[in-house]
């Protein structure tokens, strides 16, 4: 009688430990996934990636971040920004041109996984982005110097929920 008491408070506590824990897995649903396959776990915030890129042009990892853009000509790039920083936003195309975002991803929560590195974006790429974002005409003109910044090439994507 009192093993079956034993096995049944073992029990209960296996289920309760189980149906109380709050990982960051169970708050990373994906919703979507897009080029290679990838999981959430292990990603960094966006805000965290300056202080990791720190003395290297580049460095494979996986972060999080919120989508500010998306390419509205076909989804080839995206913008990602870490919301409560002041942080620039972080460019985002894809592995080989392999794969494309949905244009209505703007304000979603994303897991990017590939590499990051610095780049330096040409005043004409820039104004190629601008006109692929809708930028006006005005807008597009008045880029007239090239832009060194963070950026990332995505092997996989996830869109979180």
């Amino acid at each position: 009688m009192l093993n079956r008491i034993v096995l049944f408070v073992a029990a209960v506590a296996l289920l309760f430990s189980c149906g109380q824990q709050t990982s960051d897995k169970q708050t990373a649903e994906v919703a979507q996934s897009f080029g290679a396959p990838t999981t959430p776990e292990g990603a960094i915030s966006y805000a965290e990636l300056p202080a990791q890129m720190e003395g290297k042009d580049s460095l494979a990892i996986k972060v999080v971040g919120t989508v500010k853009e998306v390419c509205q000509k076909k989804g080839c790039w995206m913008t990602l920004v870490a919301e409560g920083t002041d942080l620039p936003e972080m460019r985002v195309t894809f592995k080989d041109y392999a794969f494309f975002m949905p244009k209505d991803l703007a304000g979603k929560r994303v897991v990017v996984d590939g590499f990051a590195y610095i780049s330096e974006t040409s005043v004409e790429e820039l104004r190629h982005y601008a006109e692929d974002a809708g930028k006006s005409p005005d807008e597009i003109a008045g880029i007239t110097e090239p832009l060194r910044e963070l950026a990332f090439e995505a092997a996989g994507v996830l869109v979180l929920k």
